[in-house]
């Protein structure tokens, strides 16, 4: 019993050997199913990018209003051979990346799209953690946005960019997070985080670019667009309010678990409770972290998975950053007893918790946020030194 204990507590077979073997069997596994989810998209089953390329379609023939446009969408989407289609009820600025995917065919428009978003993100998120690029290019969060051809790739890519580049890019990042506007329900923390930082040319360069971008998509698609825009609205409202069990299942949020079992009232409730936690953990993130931006901001975004009740699995890229960085602190100063185990779990936990939450009935992501959240708390605060000690032998899970 005590060596499965001990086997279990420091995990030391768990080294760099065996890491680069798992993560070629795990990249080999997501290819296959990436083509087998291509297949699906861009046959009757569709996708997400349906509605994406629908938008772009339409704008990039002269009608960008009609992107709000159900019955026009339901033409444009189903002429791909799809049986289904898919309200488009992003802001106008996101029209910007669609159209130009909506010239294409939606076959190779799909596979462009998923492919530069995938480079994007995963460019960003290398660039933050050089010595772990193969954990990022494997990380099975990407999978299930690869699957979905959603925008978690763009918005994964400007979240860990403005949380790992903060204080040496403070412009860059600020316009990062101002192109958030495309999902600003995954930007609700981060106003309450920069201004406890003090980070006010953070803050000054986030709200610029959500000016210029507004002012922008107004110049190019014309004011018929922007009064268009509020009209999705009800499509959003109508998909929430007769929202079946498979779809809140979907949801990666305290609050769709909790409607599932208790109603709406009392989600309500949760939802609201559990948002306004995360905001304080947002307002503690500087004190617990101090200067340490990039604790600040793996401890921000860990919480970003929690606070948000209209949440799916595909949005989670981003969270490669904090999973990342516990794996980091893990290397510069030592795994806790099973925390190598716990970390496995959380780099899967996105894949993993989307693929059993119909069987399960219940969408487990959330309690898995909330595991991350902890463990970055609890790393906190970075000794004098951790930087340059980075640049040493690594420890046993050492990828590069």
């Amino acid at each position: 019993m005590e060596l499965v204990i001990d086997f279990l507590r420091e995990a030391r077979w768990l080294d760099s050997g065996r890491v680069r073997g798992y993560a070629v069997l795990i990249g080999i596994a997501s290819l296959a199913i990436f083509a087998l989810s291509y297949r699906d998209a861009i046959g009757p089953v569709g996708s997400d990018f349906l509605a994406f390329w629908g938008a772009g379609h339409v704008a990039a023939a002269g009608n960008p209003a009609a992107a709000y446009d159900l019955a026009v969408q339901q033409q444009v989407q189903t002429a791909t051979a799809s049986t289904n289609y898919f309200a488009f009820v992003n802001p106008p600025p996101f029209l910007f990346m669609a159209t130009p995917f909506g010239m294409l065919p939606y076959p190779a428009a799909w596979l462009a799209w998923v492919v530069l978003g995938f480079a994007l993100w995963a460019w960003v998120s290398i660039r933050a953690f050089p010595r772990l690029w193969l954990l990022v290019l494997i990380y099975p969060g990407a999978l299930v946005e690869a699957i979905h051809g959603q925008a978690g790739f763009v918005t994964g890519a400007a979240l860990v960019y403005a949380a790992t580049r903060l204080d040496r890019r403070p412009l860059a990042s600020g316009a990062a997070i101002g192109t958030l506007l495309i999902k600003p329900h995954l930007a609700l923390l981060l106003p309450f985080w920069l201004a406890t930082g003090r980070r006010w040319l953070v803050f000054a360069a986030a709200s610029a670019s959500i000016v210029i971008l507004v002012l922008a998509s107004w110049a190019a698609f014309g004011s018929k667009t922007m009064l268009a825009y509020p009209e999705s609205w009800a499509a959003s409202r109508a998909i929430m309010t007769y929202a079946p069990v498979a779809f809140l299942l979907r949801l990666s949020s305290f609050y769709a678990q909790t409607r599932i079992y208790f109603g709406e009232p009392i989600a309500l409730i949760v939802g609201a409770l559990v948002l306004l936690a995360m905001l304080a953990v947002a307002l503690l993130a500087w004190r617990r972290f101090g200067n340490d931006w990039r604790g600040s901001g793996a401890l921000v975004l860990a919480a970003t998975g929690i606070a948000s009740p209209y949440l799916f699995n595909y949005d989670l890229p981003f969270l490669v950053m904090p999973t990342l960085w516990l794996v980091e602190q893990g290397l510069a100063r030592g795994f806790r007893p099973y925390e190598k185990l716990v970390l496995v779990a959380l780099f899967f936990a996105p894949f993993a918790t989307r693929a059993a939450a119909l069987p399960l009935g219940l969408n487990l992501m959330p309690f898995a946020c909330l595991v991350l959240m902890w463990y970055v708390w609890s790393r906190g605060p970075e000794p004098v030194g951790l930087s340059e000690s980075l640049n040493g032998d690594g420890g046993a899970v050492r990828i590069a």
